[in-house]
């Protein structure tokens, strides 16, 4: 007897939500197809009946999390955001942080259409923050760019911390509060 269309669908989007956890705290490239199966909780012989090839999963993995990201609630302000963003609680949740930051290694190496997918979510979300820093009198240019300038800080500031949290939990620690700090005192917060 063959599996219904609802629980091939949900068969797939068990693989997919397996392949977005391993893949943000390992690496796409570091995950093989048996680990992946085994997570999702299906043979190794079953994946080919959901996706034609590993690169058609990663690019399934970044429309989805892409997605997620952009259906996510706002935070509010520049302050908020950040405070959030830059907190030891996202940084030490890989597996459902930011995906922006958690593929942004990876992300060079994907094929098109993911690679794509990941540029369409940076830009919503670069859309998002642009209206949350900007203020009175400036230009949507002005807005935008300051957004990427404010997200340049945010990523940066989490990548350096998750790359020695557990090394130098102090300093990823400063690095944090740093970050958060700077943003708070350039004006773009209010």
């Amino acid at each position: 007897m063959g599996v219904s269309r609802q629980q091939a669908a949900e068969n797939r989007s068990a693989i997919v939500a397996a392949a977005e956890r391993l893949f943000r705290v390992r690496g796409v490239d570091a995950v093989g197809l048996a680990e992946l199966m085994k997570e999702a909780g299906f043979t190794q012989g079953g994946f080919y009946n959901h996706f034609k090839s590993k690169d058609a999963l990663v690019a399934a993995v970044m429309e989805k999390a892409m997605q997620d990201y952009a259906d996510s609630p706002n935070a509010g302000s520049v302050e908020k955001q950040a405070a959030r963003y830059l907190s030891s609680a996202h940084r030490d949740n890989i597996e459902a942080g930011c995906p922006l930051s958690g593929f942004a290694g990876d992300a060079p190496r994907m094929t098109d259409a993911a690679r794509a997918s990941y540029a369409r979510g940076l830009a919503v979300y670069l859309d998002r923050l642009a209206g949350m820093v900007a203020t009175e009198g400036a230009t949507a240019e002005q807005s935008r760019r300051d957004a990427i300038a404010t997200f340049n800080q945010m990523v940066g500031a989490l990548v350096l911390s998750r790359a020695i949290a557990s090394a130098d939990p102090d300093l990823a620690d400063e690095i944090l509060n740093a970050g958060s700090s700077t943003l708070r005192s350039t004006g773009t917060n209010e």
